[in-house]
């Protein structure tokens, strides 16, 4: 089972469309997948509550068992601010450490209407990722100006399913 995270809890998100997308590569090549949606978060997680295991909502712990339970797990980030989005990393911070990501293995995608398709905020992750123990597999794919290039769920840049498909390649092999 590969555990596929859609990097915002911003609604209507192309970042749950992409992850949508991927999962559908990954079923094509029957390969378990599901997708934790950050939207699903709990109003409240990001409260003082999230330093205090015991007053966790069964809502955020069950979300962390998701992530618990999977050896692998792709991250779909979009870059905000030359970085990824807060709601992620507040996230990883409320996962059990060290254990929740130790030695578990991971992939990135990134996402930007700009340019740079995410490099900066792929670095971020990465570099927070590693701290936590996840081995991140070296294929980053950006897909910048992903606006212009996602239409009815489908991309219009061959070039984006091409890079998803190579890694996922990776990744499975990983």
């Amino acid at each position: 089972m590969i555990l596929i995270i859609s990097g915002t809890n911003r609604p209507n998100s192309i970042t749950l469309k992409v992850a949508k997308l991927y999962q559908n590569l990954l079923t094509a090549r029957n390969q378990a997948s599901e997708i934790l949606d950050l939207q699903e978060l709990p109003l409240d997680f990001a409260s003082p509550s999230l330093y205090k295991r015991e007053l966790y909502s069964q809502e955020f712990m069950a979300l962390r068992q998701r992530v618990a339970d999977v050896q692998k797990i792709v991250f779909i980030v979009p870059e905000y601010n030359c970085s990824y989005p807060g709601v992620l990393k507040a996230f990883i911070d409320g996962l059990e450490y060290p254990h929740a990501l130790r030695r578990k293995k991971g992939a990135l995608v990134g996402l930007s209407t700009g340019s740079q398709g995410g490099n900066i905020a792929l670095s971020h992750l990465t570099d927070v990722l590693h701290y936590c123990g996840l081995h991140v597999l070296a294929q980053k794919p950006r897909l910048p100006f992903i606006h212009k290039h996602l239409q009815e769920g489908a991309f219009t840049n061959p070039l984006y399913l091409q890079l998803l498909e190579e890694q996922i390649e990776e990744f499975l092999s990983f």
